[in-house]
């Protein structure tokens, strides 16, 4: 079991806003700790505090930085939500700023950094192109088949110093998920596309230029990437075509015991192979991470500017994509390579698949179930940098791929099985209370967690009407500092009366996962959040009249303290409607 230190804070609101702060110079990587109220607009100031503990009079020294510009009071540097008003930029990608990439411990020195173009371009959408579309990846056969090995092989003919060779598309990855781009001349941070709602769109664009390359290598307009369709029966096991040792989309740097007819377990806590239900759990993790989210920052993850600081929280579908990397890497390596670690992944034909899959599930989100895309100018003008199939250096932008259809790809009409398995309470209102109960009390300060833990925590608000809930998610937040380098995970339980170890996504009382894949290890970020919507799960509880959230933490893996600095209640993390 890992050692994780836990600090819960638990604010009351006061007449139009509460602030709470917590100070631990022993564990906490969060000084300050604020929570914003949105009401009463009138009510609203700004405020500003130094990150550093430092100079308070960071402003006039031209740090933005360190500077953040609170919404109702101040803000800690590494515990970022959503902030209109804070002093930021949107992220842009400079090719002068790419350095060495910060790489674990046991991992090959390798150069990330693409090579240096003379010219950068604006991207121009695609005129007069085919559509391509996307096919789940165990029904691509004959001629498809053939067309996407030969695309591979001649990917990886390529030198080395090809930008479109296979090496420098693997590299990409490594180079935005390990601290190779600055943000600007000065250090840190550095361009991060994980824990941030960077991740859907830097992976989208990443997908659309790998696929024209390969498209142009084959001479074949029409050529699309497949998808690894592991949200159905039939796609849930590594597909075929990955398996076959003569292909050139063969990797060896896999696990050798998820091989097929093993399925993929999208909630693994590394016991071991149990296929047993899995797609029935595999459906209700789906469900919890897709269908089951409304706020767009619990979606895509919390905001990520220029001036903003270090990342922050993942969404949900980040978190779900992360299960796949470690379950596919190859756990006799240090470091879990290639899938299990972000910067070998790419080296990983498959890694396109799943990430191609991910980016279906965005799809998905929007067209069945209502999700919308953010609106914010920092994130749609938050700009990454690829070559084309031409070895042309191509700037893009966020808001350039919202629309998928004007990058000429759709995905293939497939069953979604998983889009009405809601998962169903273990136990209802009455049950509980028929049950002896425990009285939970907040956590003392430190608690660490080698163990299954359970706590409370205050509800500010109970019995909202329906509008009141429409509008504003309530949210469990969870400040976390841990080694990014290393895996993690937790599990959490709300409301769970039964034995904790035995809780699966199948149970409505669970809530959700935290899920690190290993990346970048910065002593500077070693910080992030993870945010739960709550609303709708409370209401299925019939939990909604609580005065506190009744939380068990259930650690599954990690082989590093990991310390939460706070556990609260919000109404705003999720909730923000740029």
């Amino acid at each position: 079991m890992p050692l994780v230190t836990i600090m819960a804070s638990i604010s009351t609101p006061l007449s139009f806003l509460s602030t709470t702060t917590n100070v631990s110079a022993a564990t906490s990587s969060f000084p300050l700790q604020t929570k914003r109220h949105r009401y009463p607009k009138s009510k609203r100031h700004i405020s500003r505090v130094s990150c550093n503990g430092g100079d308070d009079n960071i402003i006039s020294k031209g740090n933005r930085r360190d500077v953040l510009i609170g919404l109702g009071g101040l803000g800690a540097a590494a515990s970022f939500t959503y902030n209109p008003f804070a002093v930021a930029n949107p992220v842009v990608t400079d090719q002068n700023s790419c350095g060495r990439p910060n790489l674990p411990a046991g991992a090959k020195p390798i150069p990330c950094c693409p090579p240096k173009a003379t010219n950068i371009s604006d991207f121009v959408f695609p005129s007069n192109q085919p559509l391509r579309v996307r096919k789940p990846a165990h029904l691509v056969t004959g001629d498809e088949l053939a067309k996407y090995k030969e695309a591979i092989r001649l990917m990886r003919a390529l030198p080395d110093d090809d930008p479109r060779s296979f090496t420098q598309q693997a590299n990409i990855h490594c180079a935005y998920c390990h601290d190779s781009y600055a943000l600007d001349s000065t250090l840190p941070p550095q361009v991060k596309v994980h824990f941030n709602w960077l991740f859907a769109p830097f992976h989208r664009w990443y997908l659309y230029f790998y696929e024209r390359i390969l498209g142009s290598l084959i001479k074949d307009p029409t050529f699309a990437l497949p998808f690894w369709n592991w949200d159905h029966p039939d796609g849930m096991d590594i597909p075929a075509i990955f398996t076959d040792r003569r292909s050139s989309l063969f990797d060896a740097k896999r696990n050798a015991n998820h091989q097929p007819p093993v399925l993929v377990d999208l909630d693994w806590n590394r016991r071991g192979v149990d296929t047993s239900g899995e797609v029935e759990k595999n459906y209700a993790k789906v469900y919890k991470c897709i269908a089951d989210v409304k706020g767009p920052a619990c979606f895509f993850g919390s905001s990520f500017q220029a001036g903003g600081g270090v990342s922050s929280a993942a969404g949900s579908l980040e978190t779900l994509h992360n299960t796949c990397h470690s379950w596919t890497g190859d756990p006799t390596d240090p470091n879990g390579e290639d899938m299990g670690s972000f910067y070998s992944s790419g080296r990983d034909p498959i890694f396109y698949c799943h990430h191609s899959n991910v980016d279906r599930l965005w799809t998905i989100w929007k067209e069945k179930f209502g999700g919308v895309d953010l609106s914010d100018t920092d994130y749609l003008k938050s700009s990454f940098l690829f070559y084309d199939e031409n070895k042309n250096l191509v700037r893009v932008t966020s808001e350039q791929c919202l629309d998928q259809s004007k990058l000429r790809y759709t995905y293939m009409d497939v069953p979604i099985p998983w889009q009405n398995a809601k998962p169903k309470p273990a136990t209802n209102k009455a049950q509980r209370a028929a049950l002896t109960p425990t009285p939970l009390n907040p956590p003392n300060l430190p608690l660490v967690l080698n163990s299954i833990t359970s706590f409370a925590v205050k509800r500010q608000f109970k019995s909202r009407s329906k509008e009141e809930k429409a509008e504003r998610e309530e949210s469990l937040v969870f400040e976390v500092a841990f080694d990014k380098s290393k895996d993690v995970k937790f599990d959490v339980l709300v409301f769970w009366k039964g034995d904790p170890t035995q809780a699966t996504p199948k149970d409505r009382e669970f809530a959700g996962s935290f899920v690190n894949v290993s990346h970048a290890p910065n002593a500077k970020d070693t910080t992030a959040k993870f945010i739960i919507g709550i609303t709708d799960l409370l209401d299925d509880l019939e939990a909604d009249d609580e005065d506190n959230v009744e939380v068990t933490l259930v650690p599954q893996y990690g082989v590093v303290p990991v310390t939460i600095n706070n556990a609260y209640v919000s109404y705003d993390e999720c909730s923000f409607k740029t």
